[in-house]
């Protein structure tokens, strides 16, 4: 309970100074409406031309926009938010005040977790469930309340995948600022800026990762006639995704916790 007390006391502190400015408001409106225009369009044009690209139509993309959209908004809710307020070009590690927070009696990964809130990017939420229920309308499938359970379900999965890959990059930031932003670019680390070990399991990690296609099935119903390389990818197949999906998940927050846990104890050298 202190916990949820304390997330909501951080909430609530980045809800006023978001809302300190009628301007925010309505220039995140327009941001959202940009990002959910332009993704629209593209399906628009792109399926203006062609029926099919590999097994997907209209509908099945649109869906899987809907799914992009509403994990991305998930993860800058908070997760985007914090994690940069502790690594990135402004964070607590540039400016030398992260002490601060391993003084505080709370559980680091928990506080640098959840300190930082974005209101406002709710609208982008509302605004990928509506692209999601469009495009399951689309699809003409029976949507039950065990498909939106095992969606739901899954697409918790896939934000604690993506918290674990995020807080895995940031822990980067230990070992060398600046090293969290070569792997999320794709460039190429610098000669000994990690043990040989270390830059193994990132290589192993983090290429081509995908964390919306491991839940859309759920999200299209589950009885879609839509092929994907070849094989359906409809009913039959939750559990065993959602299951994969739960276990990826669990891997990669236990190898976080210990990158964080072995990189705070270099920290302080």
């Amino acid at each position: 309970m202190r916990s949820l007390h304390l997330a909501a006391a951080f909430a609530r502190a980045s809800t006023q100074q978001e809302l300190a400015y009628r301007s925010n408001f309505f220039i995140s409106v327009l941001h959202s409406l940009l990002n959910l225009a332009t993704g629209l369009l593209g399906l628009v044009i792109l399926f203006d031309q062609v029926e099919l690209v590999r097994g997907w139509d209209f509908a099945s993309s649109l869906t899987l926009l809907g799914v992009y959209l509403t994990l991305a908004a998930l993860r800058d809710l908070f997760i985007g938010p914090s994690l940069d307020a502790l690594a990135g070009m402004d964070g607590a590690i540039w400016r030398g005040t992260f002490d601060f927070s391993l003084l505080r009696p709370v559980n680091q990964q928990f506080l640098v977790s959840v300190q930082r809130w974005r209101p406002l990017v709710l609208f982008d939420l509302l605004l990928g469930l509506a692209v999601l229920g469009s495009g399951a309308m689309r699809l003409g499938a029976v949507v039950t309340w065990g498909h939106v359970t095992g969606f739901i379900l899954a697409l918790g999965a896939g934000v604690v995948i993506l918290y674990s890959l995020l807080l895995g990059l940031t822990s980067l930031v230990f070992w060398g600022p600046g090293l969290h932003v070569h792997l999320a670019l794709r460039q190429p680390l610098p000669d000994g800026a990690l043990p040989g070990r270390a830059l193994s399991v990132m290589a192993a990690v983090y290429p081509d990762m995908d964390h919306s296609r491991c839940f859309y099935d759920h999200a299209a119903g589950g009885g879609a006639a839509w092929q994907h390389d070849g094989r359906n990818a409809g009913g039959g197949h939750w559990g065993g995704d959602r299951r994969v999906c739960w276990r990826v998940a669990a891997v990669l927050t236990g190898a976080a916790k210990v990158c964080e846990r072995l990189e705070l104890r270099v920290f302080p050298n």
